[in-house]
């Protein structure tokens, strides 16, 4: 790997400004037209659309900088250095795992590249229920063809491997259609381990792409360093206070950082943008800041063949399919998509249950597994509130997400749905992710099996990579305006999916994507008197 150009050490050579806040010797004070708070897919975008613009920008990322040098597609390295709380971010009850990143480019450096505009019926309802009548599917259809065009997205062209062709045969033997998931990648290697950090580069995430594309345009980020909360006076942030990191990332140094700006943009995700608001009790005019917070909580089902499917090889998702989010009203139970994610020895592990023996014959067999995911689609049923983002006694952010009955009825019928996918397919055998369901070995004993589990917490094991809500947007009452704007500041907004007002039933990033473009290109007009620069691809 050392012979592929690292575009973050020639960027460095060419003299970005990149503070690194473990290495500071002493407190710091710094200016801006704007501070932007995190360098993922809200705070890239937001960056080099206002660099390009002619706006002095200061990116702040709690993260450290890392490139495809430090890439080793290990485990052990990736999830200590880019990931929130080692990849073991939980909720209150423990009762969901939480995967976000924490580097420079945010979960864009580590997510499995997969790209979908905000489903058109999601639009819809959020036009009906929160008056957000300029997000209509053809109003934001050049937003996305913007971004797309940016950072390449477009079809796979290659086959998908086992694991993802799996999930197609055993729908297709069902009658259930499937589609081919679009991926954000250029001159991509087909290694299959994205989510340690791309090592050739071909994922066109912020760290590659519109990081790199604002420090060139002058913009400085600042690494190893929290934002703790911001200084009010009156209806304004008057600063941000930050807190210097160790080079392990984990604990204060005791120098502190003060930035000031014209404007701030909180883009720091919908755990992380919440709770930055809540320790700087800001003014909450809604009632609703950190409320209303949605994951898509996932359910998961391995299953055992024959022939060996190595899921940990080849590009981690191509296959999807859509038709069990269309099978019931909207707002009637939960539906859910259907994805293959990659399998790695230690996610797997972890994520599967049993112990012992038991687990250990499972990870023998490790080569002839394939994986199945189910992301329900929270926010929509009457009984969907989702949850809420509180603090602890450290100030660190908490997500409390309560499980309830509509949830628990659509993971039933997830587990169902797969399981008699993946025997379909010819698995041999179906090990769903519940403390208590044995292996099945045929689908009539799966489906009378998971009938009959019971569906409690830390019983079924739920997981997310998907975070939204907290800061939703509304015409009226929401946190904050249809323009991003936090109502209660009036020089702060939001550019992240803390501003999706119910999850969306789709991998979030290309709608942070699309949405934040235009919202960053509004604000760059209002603080610059001129219309925005736009991205180049």
């Amino acid at each position: 790997m050392s012979a592929i150009p690292d575009p973050i050490v020639a960027g460095l050579a060419r003299g970005w400004k990149v503070i690194d806040g473990a290495r500071e010797e002493k407190d710091r004070a710094l200016d801006a037209d704007v501070v932007i708070v995190g360098s993922g897919a809200g705070g890239g975008v937001t960056a080099e659309i206002l660099a390009l613009s002619g706006l002095s920008v200061i990116v702040v990322e709690e993260g450290a900088l890392k490139s495809s040098s430090d890439f080793r597609m290990r485990e052990a390295d990736a999830y200590p250095a880019l990931y929130q709380e080692s990849a073991a971010r939980k909720t209150r009850d423990k009762g969901i795992n939480i995967l976000q990143g924490r580097t420079v480019g945010g979960s864009t450096t580590v997510n499995w590249t997969s790209s979908f505009r905000t489903p058109p019926a999601t639009l819809a309802f959020w036009q009906q229920r929160f008056g957000l009548s300029t997000y209509s599917e053809a109003g934001l259809a050049p937003w996305f063809a913007l971004m797309e065009a940016r950072l390449h997205v477009a079809d796979w062209p290659g086959a998908p491997n086992e694991n993802n062709d799996l999930l197609r045969r055993g729908a297709e033997k069902l009658g259930i259609p499937t589609g081919l998931i679009r991926r954000n990648v250029n001159g991509c290697w087909n290694l299959g381990y994205c989510g340690m950090g791309c090592p050739t580069n071909a994922k066109q995430s912020m760290l590659v792409t519109t990081i790199p594309s604002a420090l060139d345009h002058g913009a400085i980020l600042v690494t190893r360093a929290r934002a703790e909360r911001l200084v009010i006076k009156g209806d304004q942030a008057d600063g941000l206070d930050c807190t210097l990191l160790d080079a392990g990332g984990l604990h204060a140094t005791g120098r502190r950082l003060r930035l000031r700006a014209r404007h701030y943009v909180l883009a720091g995700g919908a755990i992380n943008t919440p709770a930055l608001l809540l320790r700087s009790k800001a003014p909450d005019p809604s009632g609703k800041l950190g409320k209303r917070t949605f994951l898509h909580p996932t359910l998961v089902s391995a299953a055992l063949f024959p022939q060996r499917v190595d899921g940990y090889a080849g590009a981690p998702q191509t296959v999807y399919s859509d038709h069990f989010l269309h099978t019931q009203a909207i707002d009637g139970p939960l539906g859910f998509k259907l994805e293959a994610p990659p399998l790695h020895p230690v996610l797997l592990a972890t994520t599967m249950q049993g112990f012992g023996r038991e687990h250990a014959e499972m990870m023998r067999h490790f080569p002839h597994l394939q994986g199945m995911l189910a992301l329900l689609r929270d926010g929509f049923h009457p009984e969907s509130q989702g949850g809420t983002v509180g603090l602890n006694g450290d100030g660190s952010p908490l997500l409390d997400y309560p499980l309830n009955d509509p949830l628990w009825d659509g993971a039933r019928r997830a587990l169902l749905t797969m399981a008699e996918i993946q025997f379909a397919a010819g698995a041999s055998g179906v090990q769903v992710a519940h403390e208590r369901a044995p292996r099945y070995a045929g689908w009539n004993e799966a489906k009378a099996g998971i009938a009959a589990l019971p569906f409690e917490r830390h019983l079924t094991r739920v997981v997310s990579a998907h975070v939204m809500g907290g800061c939703a947007m509304a015409d009226r009452d929401g946190v904050t305006g249809p323009d991003g704007r936090y109502r209660g500041l009036a020089n702060v907004s939001v550019h992240d999916g803390s501003l999706f007002p119910t999850s969306i039933g789709a991998n979030p990033q290309l709608s942070i994507y699309g949405i934040t473009a235009r919202l960053a290109s509004d604000l760059a007009q209002s603080l610059t008197g001129r219309p925005a620069a736009r991205p180049q691809a």
